[in-house]
């Protein structure tokens, strides 16, 4: 139910110039007066329903946020399982070394873990991942 002109009573408010020129600019392009968008955008603050369309907003931010962590939490399982696996396969097919070449073996092994968190922190720090060098081998091998 439309109020003629006549009717309204006026409000005289006090606005950011930013938001001013903001609302000038969103009733330009509407071709319609600033005062009758600032007056819709209050009857929508002001509507019951308003805080129902703020709820459901929320709720699908965390629907997709509680859809993420599914998938993180899948994923990291995966990846423990994988971890655990070839760790029990490895262990269970080297075989021990003799008394004297153990220092030798520790020695090395110290190196190789030194080269390899180095590695781990270059490819931190640039970003690729594992998953991605995998589809696009496997995406180039088709």
């Amino acid at each position: 139910m439309a109020v003629s002109p006549e009717k309204k009573q006026r409000l005289s408010v006090y606005l950011d110039p930013d938001l001013k020129r903001r609302l000038a600019d969103f009733a330009d392009r509407r071709e319609q007066s600033a005062s009758l968008i600032a007056e819709a955008a209050i009857a929508s603050f002001l509507s019951p329903d308003a805080d129902e369309r703020k709820e459901a907003v929320i709720v699908k931010r965390l629907d997709r946020l509680d859809r993420n962590l599914q998938r993180m939490e899948r994923d990291l399982e995966i990846t423990n399982e994988t971890l655990a696996l070839f760790i029990r396969s490895w262990l269970n097919s080297i075989v021990p070394l003799p008394e004297n070449a153990q220092a030798v073996a520790r020695a090395k092994g110290a190196e190789r873990y030194e080269k390899f968190i180095e590695a781990l922190g270059h490819r931190l720090a640039k970003g690729t991942r594992i998953r991605q060098e995998l589809a696009h081998e496997f995406t180039s091998n088709d």
